[in-house]
């Protein structure tokens, strides 16, 4: 990451809520072809999340704490605080010297974009600002939340305003924090209705919402030069296992997520 940081423009995005075994399952039946084509192998990583619920996951995420490989460790990460006894700070590992990735990409010249979703960071009071705080820039309209059902095109419509805005030789470091997923999605899958809920079908049909606009957030985070993108979700969610809801519970759905990094070549 050492060759990367300074060189790259970087994209973060959180699918928010995004179970691995739907995402997964999509992907290997095609259903999500744009944002497959750029998963290694074309399928995504199986790791544990820092958290089991939004906020929790991204201040560790913020931190340099990405989702973990689901295999024995340790695991070198692609980014870290200075932190003396670090067994995952590796040769390869960017290290800042501020509590947080954010503002250790600031102090290298980066400008950091949050266009965010849920509501931790509609930054309608103090504690859905913290998250957003930590960005030199930041966005939120109540279009882009979990209620609207065309969230993600307009969070990618800001992000391509944003883009376009910057100055060529700034460097960006855009975070995109995707709403869709998070229930209520029963309205992203045709003759689904408000009465009988969201469901691991939902679910899916939200992501496959998703994957029909990312390639527009992909070419505007490569049109100014090659970008480098984690692409993950922050916790799972469960539609009736073992009789659990939702999320912010130790249940494999929540804690096992999709994890993805690669690189976007400059558009030409």
């Amino acid at each position: 990451m050492n060759e990367v940081v300074g060189g790259h423009d970087l994209l973060m995005v959180t699918l928010d809520t995004l179970r691995y075994d739907v995402a997964q399952q999509l992907a290997a039946e095609g259903r999500i072809p744009n944002l497959a084509r750029h998963l290694p192998g074309g399928a995504w990583e199986r790791r544990h999340a820092p958290g089991s619920f939004t906020y929790a996951s991204h201040q560790a995420m913020f931190a340099g704490f990405l989702p973990t490989p689901a295999t024995p460790g340790p695991h070198p990460r692609l980014f870290a605080a200075a932190f003396a006894g670090s067994e995952s700070t590796a040769e390869g590992t960017f290290v800042y010297d501020t509590p947080d990735l954010v503002s250790g990409l600031a102090a290298v010249g980066y400008h950091t974009v949050c266009v965010g979703g849920v509501g931790f960071f509609n930054k309608r009071g103090p504690l859905g600002s913290v998250l957003p705080g930590f960005f030199q820039e930041s966005h939120w309209e109540p279009e882009f939340g979990v209620p609207s059902p065309t969230s993600f095109e307009a969070q990618v419509a800001r992000a391509e305003e944003v883009v376009a805005a910057l100055p060529r030789e700034r460097r960006l470091f855009l975070f995109v924090n995707v709403s869709a997923l998070h229930q209520p999605n029963w309205f992203h899958l045709p003759g689904a209705t408000r009465e009988a809920g969201d469901t691991r079908e939902t679910h899916a049909a939200a992501l496959e919402y998703v994957d029909r606009h990312v390639g527009r957030l992909f070419d505007a985070a490569r049109s100014r030069r090659p970008c480098f993108a984690v692409v993950c979700s922050d916790h799972g969610t469960a539609y009736g296992e073992d009789g659990h809801t939702g999320h912010r519970i130790g249940h494999d759905v929540v804690w096992t997520v999709p994890y993805a990094h690669f690189f976007l070549d400059e558009a030409r």
